[in-house]
């Protein structure tokens, strides 16, 4: 009898234990966003946007990205506002990507580019792959 008792504790600590471990996992997922532009002009809003849901989500605000894609590539280069707007995404970490595929269409070399925008090779593939892996995920 002593040993049934025993051994029903002893499951019913593992079950307790696993249980709450799964929960404290839940807890800490971070909320992660993608936004998917096709007009550079948008990015300031965007950056407004990201100051918010930092103060709303607090600790689980989690990576905040941004991939511009489409013709608006052909106003990125030599472009003091569009600059700007990189330094203060830089300051608040978020990532700027742009898309390699729209960058190759309008014949735009990478190397006219600022140096802490990043290039993936195909903005809307990686916008997919970003969703699949639970970015809140919004097109503009």
């Amino acid at each position: 009898m002593n040993k049934s008792i025993l051994f029903i504790t002893t499951i019913f600590v593992l079950l307790f234990g696993i249980t709450k471990i799964q929960a404290q996992d839940i807890n800490l997922k971070k909320n992660n966003y993608l936004v998917l532009s096709k007009n550079i002009k948008q990015l300031k809003p965007v950056l407004l946007t990201a100051t918010e849901l930092a103060k709303e989500d607090g600790i689980k605000y989690g990576e905040f990205y941004v991939i511009i894609c489409g013709k608006t590539v052909n106003e990125i280069a030599d472009n003091p506002d569009f600059n700007s707007l990189l330094q203060k995404a830089k300051t608040q970490n978020i990532k700027v990507f742009v898309c390699g595929i729209s960058l190759s269409k309008f014949n735009i070399n990478p190397e006219t580019l600022p140096n802490n925008l990043e290039i993936t090779p195909n903005g809307i593939l990686y916008g997919f792959q970003l969703t699949k892996k639970g970015f809140n995920t919004l097109t503009i």
